[in-house]
């Protein structure tokens, strides 16, 4: 029906609509790749495995969107008894289907002249003058708006479906990072250029993973805010009062769910054209200032996971370029152990249950943007398991692994300095840092250790489900001792390095010495002398 339009007339504005374009990357249950319309997707959610988008922002960005249509459409459970009813019952969410299918057509087209989907018709003589190419609107290719890693340049004549278009668009509203936009100020204010960083910048979202696409919306729902409240459909949605740019904006508490999960964190446009097959594409885009909005943590952040600074400033969870998010995994579980609202709570409501499948029944995804000032460097993710009753044992796990890593780093530091002082016995300050780096193995464990890390939390999770009394001393001693092994020998790949000389023999028989002393001291975690921790 609505999926097979005739071709827009030559010499008319493109249209395309979301609601029926095949438009969401997806994985289905047997293991294919689909593209979904966004009514396909509800009507389909549970046969369906996962979204396939092209990063883990843009996928955070998409299932935020589908939260938004479930909470505007009223899909969604209206208490935390009712959430778990939806969970443990796999509520079906074709609901949000028909409520989309019955949407106003204007509401949704993406090239609308005065409203287009998610975008501000506003920036339409501006963009004329300083639209460029569509590297600006992939946070991973426009990078600091000249030239990012992967050299794609902002006037690189690069057409995007508008598809990717439209997903592009949602990943800059929930993740752009703060900067100057490229454009003049003269027309709709000075302030237009002013870009703040996109609510999800700079901290952790969580999102929980269940088996299914459709378990997975369910689990991140919740009882929310104005359910049947409209979503930001467009910057001149009816009924929205907007931000002017004329001063400094004023942070404004999100109106909804819906609207929280829609908001406009950026003002876009994007210029429709058509490919050379026909197809509606995108070539020329504008990017300005969008909506600030004020957050309360307990309603707006209900996923969030709460670590201390080095000053003592607690705040969410943040992306680290020094610290990878498998060491912080403990935080996740200690939330599910002790937060008395949100995610984590209503997760920890739900009882143990048999197994009927192998591994965990769910997971919890951390994804965050690593940004060097306004300059994008690169997305952080990880998956760690879960099963209802093992936060516990997760915890634990997490953080003694995490703890053991942290020491045998230590330690492969250490033996570095040392064995560099022996070799180099007169080398002087300015060359200490390089000469030490050549032999510190750390730069190779940490990657060899994730991988450990992830195995010794799915043990857990087995033998926790054999209803093991203690699930977790056994994998993690295993675990030391695989950490221990790899870190020797990349500590003596490091120190086979120095040529052959008496003083160079002395520098590695010191730096294994005190790497094998260190490993099996009284200093050292219990489970690299393989015994079991007592905490």
């Amino acid at each position: 029906m609505h999926g097979n339009r005739p071709p827009d007339p030559a010499g008319q504005r493109p249209s395309w609509d979301p609601r029926f374009k095949p438009c969401i990357p997806t994985v289905t249950a047997a293991g294919a790749t689909a593209h979904h319309s966004l009514c396909g997707i509800f009507a389909q959610a549970d046969d369906l495995a996962a979204l396939d988008c092209a990063s883990p922002g843009e996928t955070v960005a998409v299932l935020e969107y589908l939260l938004a249509i479930c909470f505007a459409s009223g899909t969604c459970p209206s208490s935390d008894e009712d959430w778990r009813a939806w969970v443990l019952d796999g509520r079906s969410l074709a609901s949000a289907a028909s409520w989309l299918a019955d949407q106003p057509a204007d509401s949704w087209n993406l090239f609308h002249a005065e409203e287009p989907l998610s975008q501000n018709s506003a920036l339409a003589d501006d963009l004329r003058e300083s639209g460029t190419g569509t590297a600006q609107l992939i946070i991973e290719h426009a990078g600091d708006y000249n030239q990012h890693f992967d050299h794609h340049h902002l006037e690189l004549d690069n057409p995007l479906p508008a598809a990717d278009a439209f997903r592009a668009t949602l990943t800059q509203h929930a993740y752009g990072p703060y900067g100057r936009a490229r454009m003049s100020g003269d027309r709709l204010g000075a302030k237009v250029t002013n870009l703040a960083a996109g609510r999800l910048t700079g901290r952790i979202r969580v999102v929980v993973l269940g088996k299914t696409l459709g378990e997975t919306l369910r689990l991140n729902l919740y009882p929310p805010d104005g359910p049947g409240q409209p979503l930001n459909t467009s910057w001149t949605t009816p009924g929205f009062e907007r931000r002017g740019f004329k001063e400094k904006a004023k942070p404004r508490a999100p109106r909804s769910s819906a609207d929280l999960h829609s908001s406009l964190g950026r003002s876009i446009l994007l210029h429709p054209v058509r490919g050379p097959r026909g197809q509606v594409m995108v070539d020329r885009v504008l990017i300005g200032a969008g909506e600030v909005l004020a957050l309360d943590p307990t309603r707006h952040l209900q996923d969030a996971v709460y670590s201390e600074t080095t000053n003592g400033v607690r705040k969410p969870l943040w992306p680290s370029p020094s610290r990878a998010l498998w060491q912080q995994a403990h935080a996740l579980y200690s939330a599910v152990m002790d937060d008395e609202t949100g995610t984590y709570a209503r997760l920890r409501s739900l009882l143990p249950r048999r197994r009927t499948h192998l591994g965990a029944p769910y997971h919890l995804w951390a994804v965050g943007l690593l940004a060097n000032k306004t300059l994008p460097v690169a997305w952080t993710h990880g998956c760690y398991p879960y099963a209802p009753g093992m936060a516990a044992h997760l915890y634990r796990a997490s953080r003694r692994g995490s703890v053991i890593a942290e020491y045998i780093a230590l330690i492969l530091k250490k033996a570095a300095i040392v064995a560099a002082e022996t070799a180099f016995p007169a080398m002087r300050a300015a060359d200490e840092t390089g000469q030490v780096a050549r032999l510190d193995a750390r730069y190779a464990f940490w990657p060899a250790a994730e991988d450990p890390f992830e195995t010794l939390l799915d043990e857990v999770i087995d033998r926790g489900f054999e209803d093991d009394d203690d699930p977790v001393s056994a994998p993690l001693v295993a675990y030391a001792m695989e950490l221990t092994a790899t870190a020797r020998a990349q500590l003596l790949q490091r120190l086979d390095t120095l040529p052959p000389s008496d003083r160079n023999h002395r520098a590695r028989t010191r730096g294994e010495r005190l790497f094998e002393e260190a490993v099996s001291g009284e200093r050292a975690p219990a489970e690299l002398r393989g015994e079991t921790s007592v905490d």
